[in-house]
């Protein structure tokens, strides 16, 4: 027992690390000459578990968005193996980096481990509010749990994303991975997460929703 609280305990000093070596890392690389800054909050989906950091969705957005002009920097600040309470506790770490726009992926783990929906419910309404209050503007990622979790669980579940994102008027991706869960062509092989060419289909479902943020904040910086 001793050994496996060292172990813990090792494990969370670990992430606390991590979190403000990327807090960091990312202000030295934002420049002056950006418009504005995104942050993608999220899990290993966001992290892009198994590949190149600059194959996962986050630098492919941020890609997008330079090829259409728009000088926007995107910061992954993905943690794999999260879940929603892990996002929650370190959401204010994250505002330190003074994000323009959020794009918020959380819950996946929650599902994988069969965590009550009324604590993702609970933690991503805490979030939304902390990121309102900020006035950051907020792309939350839906989710879906698989079947075998039970027809009442998934169907709680997916109601969370929708209920939430009209609460605090965050801009929806109703399904974080259409067209890329379930399909092995786009997905490595723990069939879980998705290959480079699965993170261009889930860049194509975040680029026109980024572009609706970015629509805000500039509607909110006019004189």
């Amino acid at each position: 027992m001793r050994s496996m609280g060292r172990t813990l305990i090792r494990g969370v000093l670990a992430a606390v690390l991590a979190v403000a070596l990327l807090h960091g890392v990312c202000r030295a690389q934002a420049s002056a000459a950006d418009e504005g800054l995104i942050v993608a909050l999220g899990d290993s989906l966001t992290a892009g578990l198994g590949l190149d950091e600059r194959d996962a969705w986050p630098a492919q957005l941020e890609r997008r968005l330079r090829a259409a002009g728009l000088r926007w920097k995107v910061i992954n600040a993905g943690i794999s193996g999260e879940t929603s309470s892990g996002a929650r506790a370190r959401l204010a770490w994250v505002l330190g980096l003074k994000p323009d726009v959020m794009v918020l992926e959380t819950g996946a783990n929650d599902g994988m481990r069969g965590v009550p929906p009324q604590v993702l419910q609970a933690n991503l309404d805490a979030m939304l509010s902390t990121l309102a209050a900020q006035r950051v503007t907020t792309v939350l990622a839906g989710m879906q749990m698989l079947r075998n979790m039970g027809p009442a669980y998934t169907a709680a579940f997916a109601r969370v994303y929708p209920e939430l994102a009209q609460k605090h008027r965050a801009i929806l991706i109703p399904f974080f991975l259409e067209g890329v869960a379930a399909n092995q062509a786009l997905n490595q092989a723990d069939g879980i997460h998705p290959t480079a060419e699965g993170y261009r289909v889930v860049t194509d479902l975040v680029y026109p929703r980024v572009l609706d943020a970015i629509a805000r904040v500039r509607a909110t910086r006019r004189p």
